[in-house]
Order: C-alpha cells, then sequence, then structure tokens
C-alpha cells in the first residue's frame, strides 16, 4: 500500500484545495470555517452518480438536470457531504437531511470534481505509469495493442477506455470513451490498491475540454491523427474546438509520442513541445525514431520491419526487427508503431514487444470470422467516422479483392450528426450494399437517422434502411448467400447495448451476431 493510502483525505482538505484553486462560492470559505468541526469529517471516497454512493463517501450535486431528489437518495445511502454550484444552493437548503451533512458550493462543479476527486482519492497517478491515447481513430487498438505487450512482460496494467474498464478490481463495459472525474480517480485509486503499475487510458476531446483528466499526470502522451469528427452543437462546435481540444494533452505530460504521418502533423509537433521529451513514429519515416517500411498485407495479415532509431532501441544503435501483425489493415501499422514506442519508453524488451503483438486480439476490432468454405467473410469493426471509414475500406479494397462488399451501419443521435453526411458517401464507392440500421439513436427516431443518411447516398448507389440492428445484420448475411462476399459489421462490435431515450437496453452483440450467422454459412 503507497503512502498516499495511508491517510484519509477530509471535508476540510476538500475546502483547502478548492479555496487554492479560487473555486470557493463567494463567503463560502467563512461560512465553511464558521462550522469547524464538520470539516474532520473523513471521506471514504467521491460520486455524482446517487445510485452509486457508498456510505461515507462525498456526493457532486452534477449536471444541469440535476433534480433534489438525487440528493435525497445519496444522503439515505450515507453521503458524508454533498458538493454543488452555488446556483443550486436555495433549491438544496429544502433537502430533508441537508443540513445533517457539511456543504460545499462552488463557482464550477466540473472544475471542482477534477480538483477533488485526485485529492479524496490520495493522488494515485504518482504511484502509477500512466499512458494517456488520443486520435479521431485507432485509440482503442492502440491501447490493447500496449496491455498485450505488458502483459508479455509480465507487467499487468489497468486499462479505461470506450470497450470496457479494468482497474484489476472492477471491471465493466464502458459508458464514456474517458469517465468523469471522480469515476476516473476511483480507477486510478483500484488500479494501485490492486498492486498494478501502470494505467493505460484512452483520452477523448470531451475528456480534454471539459476537465475530466485535468491534474493527471502523464506519463506518456500519445497523439495519433485527427479528422473531422465530433462536430456538433453538444460535443464540438467547430473542428478547431476539436483539434484545440485533443492538442490539451500535452500541457499534463513528461513524454509526447506522436505519428508523423497524421494530418496538420506540424501543428501536432509545435504543441508537443510543451512536453519535457519528443518521439516521432511513421510508416516509411525516416526522420521518425520509430517506423515501419516494406509493409505488405494479406487476407488478415499485415508484415512490416520495424525501425528503431539509436535514441529509443535497447542497445542505443539502429535497429531492425521483422514483424508480423495478425490482423487486417495496413492503418494498424501506425497504432502499432504508437503501442511500440510506448512500450520502448516503458522499457519493456523487443522481444516481448513481438510477443504481445503476435497475441494481441482487440475485442471488437477488426474480428474476422470466415464461413466453413470461406465463401462469406465477416468484419465486426469499431468503424464509426469518416477517418476509420477510409482507413478500412481502403483495406478492404486491397486485401479482400474480388468479394461482394455489404455494410451496416448507423450514425448516432444526438451528437456527431455529420456522420450521417460523411459516412454514406465514403463507403458507397466501395459497397455492393450499404444497410442503415440503429447505432445508439439515443432521443432521435433511427428511421429519421437513417433517412438522412438515405438522402446523402450518392446515385447509383444500392441501399436499404432496416431500423431493427439485428434485423439489419440478418438481412446482411443473406444478401451474402450464393457469392463470395464480405460483410462489414460496423460502429458496435462487442457492445451489448443500445442507448435509446434514457435507457441503455440489452442486445445482442455485433459480434456475437456475426458468430451465429457465420456458422450457418
Amino acid at each position: 500500500m503507497g503512502a498516499q493510502d495511508m491517510r484519509v483525505a477530509s471535508v476540510r482538505d476538500v475546502v483547502e484545495a478548492l479555496a487554492k484553486n479560487g473555486l470557493l462560492a463567494p463567503a463560502e470559505q467563512a461560512r465553511c470555517a464558521a462550522s469547524a468541526a464538520a470539516l474532520d469529517v473523513p471521506l471514504a471516497g467521491c460520486s455524482f452518480d446517487s445510485r452509486a454512493v457508498h456510505p461515507g463517501e462525498l456526493f457532486f450535486c452534477k449536471g444541469a438536470r440535476f433534480k433534489p431528489d438525487y440528493l435525497v437518495r445519496a444522503l439515505k445511502a450515507g453521503a458524508a457531504c454533498y458538493l454543488a454550484d452555488a446556483t443550486l444552493a436555495p433549491a438544496l437548503a429544502t433537502v430533508a437531511g441537508a443540513d445533517a451533512v457539511p456543504s460545499i458550493f462552488v463557482t464550477s462543479i466540473r472544475c471542482a470534481m477534477a480538483v477533488v476527486s485526485p485529492i479524496v482519492y490520495g493522488r494515485p497517478d504518482r504511484e502509477l505509469a500512466l499512458v494517456g491515447i488520443t486520435g479521431t481513430k485507432g485509440k482503442t487498438t492502440t491501447s490493447y495493442m500496449l496491455r498485450s505487450i505488458l502483459e508479455d512482460a509480465g507487467r499487468t496494467p489497468g486499462i479505461m477506455g470506450s470497450i470496457m474498464c479494468d482497474d484489476g478490481i472492477e471491471q465493466a463495459e464502458a459508458v464514456n470513451t474517458t469517465p468523469e472525474a471522480p469515476e476516473l480517480w476511483r480507477h486510478l485509486a483500484n488500479c494501485r490498491r490492486a498492486g498494478r503499475r501502470a494505467m493505460i487510458m484512452e483520452v477523448s476531446s470531451q475528456a480534454l475540454k471539459y476537465e475530466r483528466v485535468s491534474g493527471v499526470a502523464f506519463d506518456i502522451a500519445c497523439f495519433l491523427n485527427i479528422g473531422r469528427d465530433h462536430i456538433s452543437a453538444v460535443e464540438h462546435p467547430s473542428f478547431e474546438d476539436y483539434f484545440s481540444s485533443k492538442l490539451r494533452i500535452f500541457e499534463q505530460c513528461k513524454t509526447a509520442v506522436v505519428n508523423l504521418g497524421c494530418a496538420h502533423a506540424d501543428r501536432v509537433i509545435a504543441a508537443a513541445g510543451r512536453a519535457e521529451r519528443l518521439v516521432t513514429v511513421g510508416i516509411d519515416r525516416a526522420d521518425a525514431n520509430v517506423s515501419a517500411r516494406d509493409v505488405t498485407a494479406r487476407e488478415g495479415v499485415v508484415t512490416f520491419t520495424l525501425v528503431l532509431s539509436p535514441s529509443i532501441s535497447a542497445s542505443g544503435v539502429h535497429e531492425e526487427h521483422a514483424f508480423e501483425l495478425d490482423m487486417p489493415g495496413v492503418f494498424n501499422v501506425e497504432n502499432a508503431l504508437a503501442a511500440i514506442a510506448c512500450a520502448r519508453l516503458m522499457g519493456v524488451g523487443i522481444d516481448h514487444i513481438a510477443g504481445g503483438l503476435r497475441r494481441v486480439r482487440v475485442p471488437g476490432r477488426m474480428e474476422v470470422l470466415r464461413s466453413a468454405n470461406e465463401n462469406v467473410v465477416a468484419i465486426v469493426d469499431y468503424a464509426h467516422n469518416e477517418l476509420s471509414y477510409r482507413a478500412l475500406f481502403g483495406t478492404v479494397r486491397r486485401e479482400y479483392p474480388g468479394r461482394k462488399v455489404i455494410a451496416v451501419f448507423g450514425a448516432p443521435g444526438g451528437k456527431a450528426e455529420d456522420r450521417r453526411r460523411e459516412l454514406p458517401r465514403a463507403a458507397a464507392p466501395f459497397c455492393d450494399l450499404m444497410i442503415f440500421t440503429e447505432e445508439d439513436p439515443a432521443h432521435e427516431r433511427v428511421e429519421d437517422i437513417c433517412a438522412e443518411m438515405a438522402a446523402n447516398v450518392p446515385a447509383g448507389a444500392a441501399y436499404r434502411i432496416i431500423p431493427h440492428r439485428e434485423e439489419a445484420v440478418h438481412a446482411a448475411f443473406a444478401a451474402a448467400e450464393g457469392s463470395r462476399a464480405l460483410v462489414l459489421l460496423l460502429a458496435k462490435g462487442e457492445e451489448t447495448r443500445q442507448h435509446r431515450g434514457d435507457a441503455y437496453v440489452p442486445v445482442k452483440s455485433d459480434l456475437e451476431l456475426a458468430r451465429e450467422l457465420i456458422r450457418e454459412r
């Protein structure tokens, strides 16, 4: 157990940190000081979800739709203190039992969560090697590659990302790519408590923009690529806002790893100058610290020569090694190079790097299934934006020539609205049939989203609208009958829930459906 675990944080620690950061509402410091005894209340943790509060925890009254009933539930669950935006003070004053525990009012609940959560959990980041990976596509694949490499070296890391969170104590399917600050710091504390010494994190633009990772000291920050995505009224109002949010990761890292093949690389490199050290990767880039050449691909396998510069090789001299990835997609070489660079920075040798990449499996990422006679090949992948579509369909054309291509995909409700225009246009030149279907519609009608996608289909391209996703997958395999075909199931991977309205409804995953249906071929 680390030294930071030995001392339990108190309400006093929280108030002092908020005051130091200028987040206490006017006159709040004096009010707290007047009830000094209450400030010594110990805190067992913190949460913003009233359904997940445990006795002795601090409760954050968070959200534009916050209701006083949430505080009632948290207090009944044993919350020892609550923290809220100052604008909520009048409404919360009427909550039964609210005056029985310390309360703290702040000027920004998001900033307060970022400041308070690491204090409550004893700054676990100081005892973990933290790797933050950001980019429009490839975050998950790179994370799992790095995890596999570290496991081959006998070092089991925690992982947080868009598929799942595994911190050594809790393991669950992810809701957000990067959790809100209270959850994030709880997972870091769990990782430390479980005896793990590293955490690999996918870092989303939303997490960087809205302070979820504020204060996290990354040992390595990896920037994979940038494309136009997540532009909407509820995410980023412009590409500039999206891009500048991504670049913020370099403000809180020791070493930056940058893919020289990404768009706007010069700007990324300039921002990475904030870090103490810069390591670059790239395909056919002699100027990169970690590079690949002689890249070849055939159905499901990619080979390349790995080139390490003296600055990052274990021997301190130029090194070259033959590598093989047992997953389709030349674009995955860039992800592998980023994972290799991170692993070398963490002191992992080339044998363990090769071993980890040989056995890596990314759930729902470029999962390839074949019928017994190999007439039908299915690929299940999380590709969900224009950048990932261009990479995926380019791979399909090169590595699976001559096959009938059937793609099943949709677009989410309430966000990333450009995808309804971009995805049909990106996929159409490569597809014999596109089937538009459900993909987390939230508060929109699936039929309306699919109709928008259909309106953007280039003239002459074939498509169908089948709102129910399981029915759409069945239809795709039926359309593959009697031909050498490739069925692409995109965006949902191994996810077992659909976001409908305010609920996350259990469903069969694309991967489960593909496994069932491929056996029938």
